[in-house]
Order: structure tokens, then sequence, then C-alpha cells
């Protein structure tokens, strides 16, 4: 996700809280309180539940398409179909990627056959967090598929384009090429 997305991300979650918060202040002042503003506690019990649902969503997924996926700590889901050659990706290399995102139903979003190859400086943002952190995986030559839950992709919002907010995203990708900065 690129730092614009995560900027807007927050614009949106911190105008919410504050629309929030004073719709709850001027009820209140007059006596009519309906909703009082979420605690800390409570955000975070909400986003853990749709962490949660996302996961289960993904997992199901990958059970009903009898994938052989693993996933990561921060919920990236995996699978290495081809091992490439050369040492690992890392961050400080620049990386050309052939690609397919779709959503879950099978709808392309973005693909490198209309777009063309995706080249991007690993560990300097610009990309999706999950793309970033998949391709630190792979070697030059690597085939894999990855599954990211919206946390790892485009958020809450999606990209305004194709992508729509909350989705989970599935990549295909291949490691074109990899070069030093």
């Amino acid at each position: 996700m690129n730092k614009w997305n995560s900027f807007l991300i927050k614009v949106l979650i911190i105008a919410f809280f504050s629309g929030f918060t004073s719709c709850s202040n001027s009820q209140s002042k007059r006596g009519n309180k309906k909703h009082a503003p979420l605690t800390l506690d409570e955000t975070i019990e909400m986003n853990r539940r749709m962490v949660d649902n996302e996961q289960n969503e993904i997992a199901r997924y990958v059970k009903e398409n009898n994938l052989n996926l693993k996933a990561s700590e921060t919920g990236l889901w995996y699978h290495i179909d081809e091992a490439g050659s050369g040492s690992l990706i890392q961050a400080g290399k620049v990386v050309t990627l052939a690609y397919k995102v779709s959503l879950l139903d099978g709808t392309i979003c973005y693909s490198s056959d209309s777009t063309g190859y995706k080249t991007f400086l690993v560990g300097q943002g610009g990309v999706e967090s999950g793309l970033e952190e998949g391709v630190l995986l792979l070697k030059k030559g690597s085939h894999a598929t990855f599954i990211m839950p919206p946390h790892l992709a485009h958020g809450l919002i999606g990209d305004s384009e194709k992508i729509p907010a909350r989705a989970i995203l599935h990549y295909e990708v291949t490691v074109i090429d990899v070069k030093n900065k």
C-alpha cells in the first residue's frame, strides 16, 4: 500500500471517530445520548474480529479450492510454486514481476498482461506490504501465489479503481528480474 493510501486511511479513521465523538457530544448535551464513542479496547476488539473474519474467509477459500498455502505471522498466505534460482531477494534490490491480481471471486483487477511488469525497490514502500513481504521469500525465476488480507493490501478503502474496500486479494507473481539499486 502506498504512502498516499496509508495517509487516506488514517484521515478516514480520524474523520470517522471525530464525527462519531462530535455526534455523541452534541447528543449528550441534549440529554439524549444514543451512541458513546468507542473505547480503545472496543476499537482493538473490533479490529481483531475483522482480521479473524478475514483469515477465516481466506482459510475457507484455500480449503474449497484445494490450495496448498501457508500463513505467515502477519496474515499473508503464500505458496512458492517454482523455487527460482540464486539467493533470496533482499531489501534494497530492484525487483521486476509479472503478476495477476484478482479478487477471491476470480475477478481480475490488474495484470502485467494489461499494465506491464511491476518494478519496485524492495523495502521502500510504494507497493502493498503483503507484496513486499512475499517477494522476500522468492528468488529470480520464482513463481508464487499470495493471498493478502486487506491490512496487507489496499486496506479499508480499496484503490478507488478496481479493488473494492476491504478486499482480500489473490496474487500470482513470477520474478522476472532482480537487480541492485
